[in-house]
């Protein structure tokens, strides 16, 4: 008994890490250099490291022995490290993990945690000292790696260290903490080809639900926009609403699949179920008064719109970073269908509805040579540390 013991006694190994919330989301941070050698480049042992520590794949979807906190807001994993580029201050790699299978999705970006990854660089020297001021803000120019584009944080500086509290509150955030602007630039795809299709509208045809008006746009996260209308739905719904039917989940991953063939991200809808994280599914509608999860009024006159959205199969507590920049580009674009719930027109902002409040977010977008061009989108979001010391996984994880 005791050989048999000793033999399937395998130590913990200790990695540096933090634990950081970003915006409406949750991860686990790691230096790309503190991390195992085997895990150091992307493969197998990073990914089976990365599942360890946040305890997946878990059947009971709870993700208890790890450090996830079982929904896709809590279910994420980042590794920064000094940027190759001249350009940029960090290099950032986003890891969506999977709550119930072995699986890590790095098709995309987070952009709620994109906030705190310039907190997180300063904080731990990847940003040249030199350029922290006593007192002010530090602008971090982050290469996000998954997508190939830049992203630019102001950091507020306070007595030579990140300020992390303050008065800014952000609706899905319980407490109130110091406001980051995060820029995201040039958010379309790397051939500036946001409308995969070419056009604004599409019909999607979605075998068992219809053909539905959809718009199909990348920018920030490529996303399927369709109308809530369409599909039954107000879009004041709250998670409960969706989450427990799954008849209506099962129609929204049949949307997102035949979304994502239409796009060119899949051809085959049987390769969906490996690209959990990209596409996502959202509908839309034009402004209503609704009750917020939290119990907040949301007036209908606060509001240009009202958006519901998807991730990683599940509706979303609030609403991602990402999502949110492809909100601001299709409003901004007459013609789409954000824009025309929003009542249309030009426009360079937004304020739209979700499930936990509400947001702002803002971009501009321009027509040239034929072709729809976003500078860059902003949104403001806020960052904390929550824990900061070693994350422990048994040594034969990866």
């Amino acid at each position: 008994m005791t050989d048999v013991a000793n033999a399937r006694h395998v130590p913990q190994i200790k990695i540096p890490a933090t634990y950081m919330r970003g915006g409406t989301s949750k991860g686990v941070f790691f230096k790309l250099n503190d991390l195992p050698q085997a895990a150091q480049m992307p493969g197998e042992a990073r990914d089976k490291l990365l599942l360890r520590v946040i305890g997946s794949p878990d059947p009971y979807e709870k993700q208890i022995d790890g450090m996830g906190g079982a929904t896709s807001s809590t279910s994420k994993t980042v590794i920064l490290s000094k940027s190759h580029s001249p350009d940029h201050d960090v290099d950032y790699v986003f890891g969506q993990v999977s709550i119930d299978k072995p699986y890590v999705d790095w098709s995309g970006n987070c952009g709620n945690l994109s906030a705190a990854v310039g907190p997180f660089a300063i904080a731990n020297g990847l940003v040249d000292p030199a350029r922290v001021p006593e007192n002010g803000v530090v602008e971090v120019r982050i290469w996000q790696v998954n997508i190939q584009k830049t992203i630019v944080s102001q950091v507020p500086i306070v007595n030579g260290e990140v300020q992390e509290t303050g008065d800014f509150e952000l609706d899905g955030v319980t407490f109130p903490a110091a406001e980051i602007p995060v820029a995201f630039m040039d958010p379309a795809d790397g051939e500036g080809a946001i409308f995969p299709t070419g056009n604004l509208k599409d019909d999607l045809d979605v075998p068992g639900v219809g053909i539905l008006k959809a718009t199909l746009i990348n920018a920030g996260i490529p996303t399927v926009f369709i109308n809530a209308a369409d599909i039954g739905y107000r879009g004041t719904e709250l998670q409960e609403a969706i989450n427990g039917d799954s008849q209506a989940l099962g129609m929204f991953e049949t949307i997102r699949a035949h979304g994502a063939v239409r796009m060119g991200l899949i051809s085959d809808i049987s390769e969906a179920a490996s690209r959990q994280h990209t596409p996502k599914v959202a509908f839309v509608g034009p402004p209503v008064d609704y009750v917020a999860s939290s119990g907040q009024a949301v007036n209908a006159d606060d509001i240009d719109l009202v958006v519901r959205a998807l991730s990683m199969g599940k509706l979303h507590h609030a609403m991602m970073g990402t999502a949110a920049v492809a909100i601001a580009a299709a409003a901004a674009i007459e013609g789409t269908l954000v824009n025309l719930a929003a009542g249309g027109g030009k426009r360079q902002s937004v304020t739209f509805g979700h499930p936990s409040g509400s947001l702002r977010v803002g971009a501009e977008a321009n027509l040239i040579d034929g072709r729809w061009q976003i500078d860059q989108a902003i949104m403001s979001r806020s960052a904390r540390v929550l824990m900061e010391g070693t994350v422990r996984v048994p040594g034969d994880s990866f």
